[in-house]
């Protein structure tokens, strides 16, 4: 994993990981996609001689097919660029908010997916609201649906939390509605959402906390920035209530405040940043 890290960051190519490690959706197996790889081969448990290897050939022809221009240091597809995921959280005031920043993002922006506090019986209006002002297509989450570049999805109030996970190299985000207790008397929490962006995304994601009540989505944007993601929190003078980019600023969690003008502008910046340090 070490080396991987090296090799993709110094020289990206297309990496298929043989191990006995490697099972699918084990820990070794998601920090190996998460770094960059391909594909994953587990090698066959009980076999002997070229057994131990059956298909892996079949593996590194669908790696080279897959993503040879992708790693080839030039032009970038889109499949490449939507590593990079933008995750949002918002509360009082968070609706006309939001409206400023995707306003500024262009038809294909980022993969997105924002939780902003709201009952559940306005969350299809406000998703259809910011579909109709915004140039991306904005829509509300659904179980296992795909996050991708020129995707704005909306956690839907009630009844589960949004949570993101990395399932491979193409359209590689999924979002999950996961049932569970209030979590800082929210549901859907900002914090449950960063917190799954933060294993599913590391360094490849960028954290947005804008103006609410009390401190939802502090300790996920913290651990975001641990992992190496970049953060930025609301200002003061911009926000209705500074409460939640308070709350997320004083524990550490916010790389740059910005008035609200500027934060969509530099989610954009960032985003290009992002995808140039993790595959140049």
């Amino acid at each position: 994993l070490q080396f991987l890290e090296k090799i993709m960051r110094l020289r990206p190519m297309p990496v298929v990981m043989v191990s006995s490690l490697m099972a699918p959706r084990s820990a070794m197996t998601d920090m190996a996609c998460r770094l960059g790889a391909v594909e994953c081969f587990s090698k066959s448990s009980g076999m002997q001689g070229e057994a131990v290897f059956a298909g892996l050939a079949d593996a590194v022809v669908r790696a080279a097919v897959q993503t040879g221009k992708s790693h080839s240091g030039k032009s970038q597809d889109h499949s490449v660029v939507s590593d990079t995921i933008v995750a949002i959280g918002a509360s009082t005031g968070g609706v006309e908010a939001l409206g400023e920043v995707l306003g500024s993002f262009p038809e294909d922006c980022p993969p997105t997916i924002i939780v902003q506090h709201m009952p559940q019986q306005f969350s299809n209006n406000f998703a259809r609201r910011l579909n109709a002002i915004s140039r991306p297509d904005v829509s509300l989450v659904t179980d296992g649906c795909k996050l991708t570049r020129g995707k704005v999805l909306i956690a839907p109030g009630g009844e589960a939390h949004t949570e993101v996970s990395r399932t491979g190299r193409v359209s590689p985000y999924s979002c999950h509605l996961v049932s569970g207790p209030p979590l800082n008397g929210h549901r859907p929490s900002v914090d449950a959402l960063f917190l799954s962006v933060a294993q599913a995304a590391g360094r490849l994601a960028i954290g947005v906390i804008l103006t609410g009540m009390e401190a939802d989505g502090a300790r996920g944007l913290l651990a975001m920035r641990r992992a190496g993601a970049r953060t930025i929190g609301q200002d003061r003078k911009t926000s209705v209530i500074y409460g939640m980019p308070k709350a997320a600023f004083e524990c550490g969690a916010v790389e740059m405040q910005l008035p609200l003008p500027e934060i969509g502008p530099s989610i954009l910046r960032l985003s290009e940043y992002r995808t140039q340090e993790s595959y140049q």
